[in-house]
């Protein structure tokens, strides 16, 4: 019995060594490229955390997350409590929660199930969310998710030109620009920008949710109509009118209909207005915002008042 036991025991040992061999689930696994973390507090407004890494092929969201801060969760490790010390909250009667994207577009699923295959640009943000339960897109991750595709799905990008005119050049130009080659049609699973003046723009079904507020759309902003002249009106984070913008700013945002692709708005309400949002469309001008109004060359992040909570 004791050499039958050594025998089982070798034959263990030598059973482990061939599959850490293999990467047969033992430890980290192989690398499968470098990821991109931020994590921000109050809509973008503060920026507590910027790290990029490898990750290996058994890396999660939530791995990852916990490679690089202090984290704590809830509901058996699925849900993140607080990163670095920050924890959910109520503050002034307002939910504040964690909240990430992954290419810029929401997760439907929890961090600890989202796989990394490598290329991903993560973001996590705590923030009032009594307006919105969860932005399904952001601009913030620029040049994500048209370089890196969205939830598994290649990165197909197509440019609406709806009434536009130069400035879908401008647009065009400035995914090029980022190495993304614009595709012609309308395939299921691209990734729309959607170009041109906001009574042009407001019949498609995904840039018609800006209509029905930030709770539908993830939008904080809205045109609206006074004495027959429309104007682009920015939200706070209670999604309440803060700003009413001149008549030539422009809006750079992006939305989700339904579980379809992301879709980006690039519209304003005159056509210096589209221009100004065209723009716009770069890293200094979109990093770590959930959307942005364009107006003489300055850039003001949406929502409005974000960080005063």
């Amino acid at each position: 019995m004791p050499r039958r036991g050594a025998a089982v025991a070798g034959a263990l040992l030598l059973l482990g060594v061939a599959l850490a061999a293999a990467g047969c689930g033992l430890g980290p696994g192989s690398t499968v490229g470098s990821v991109d973390l931020t994590v921000t507090r109050d809509f973008g407004a503060t920026k507590l955390v910027e790290a990029s890494g490898e990750a290996n092929e058994s890396d999660t969201v939530m791995r990852f997350l916990e490679g690089e801060t202090e984290i704590e969760t809830r509901y058996g490790g699925g849900y993140v409590k607080s990163i670095d010390g920050l924890e959910e909250s109520e503050r002034g009667g307002h939910p504040y929660d964690w909240f990430f994207w992954v290419n810029g577009v929401i997760s439907p699923t929890g961090a600890a199930e989202v796989p990394l295959e490598g290329g991903e640009k993560i973001w996590w943000d705590i923030h009032n969310w009594a307006a919105s339960e969860g932005a399904p897109a952001v601009v913030g991750s620029w040049p994500a998710p048209f370089t890196t595709g969205w939830e598994g799905h290649a990165p197909v990008v197509v440019v609406e030109c709806k009434g536009g005119g130069a400035a879908c050049g401008t647009v065009t130009k400035a995914l090029e620009g980022e190495g993304v080659k614009v595709a012609s049609g309308s395939p299921k699973s691209a990734i729309r920008v959607l170009v041109g003046p906001w009574s042009q723009v407001r019949s498609d079904a995904a840039a018609g949710l800006v209509e029905k507020g930030p709770g539908e759309s993830g939008i904080y902003a809205e045109f609206e109509s006074s004495q027959g002249t429309d104007r682009l009106v920015g939200l706070d984070e209670d999604g309440t009118k803060a700003r009413t913008f001149g008549a030539n700013a422009g809006l750079v945002a992006a939305t989700r209909h339904f579980e379809g692709p992301p879709v980006w708005l690039v519209t304003g309400v005159t056509g210096a207005g589209v221009q100004a949002a065209a723009a716009s469309l770069d890293t200094a001008d979109l990093r770590d915002h959930f959307a942005v109004a364009s107006e003489a060359g300055t850039v003001t992040p949406l929502p409005l008042g974000s960080g005063s909570g």
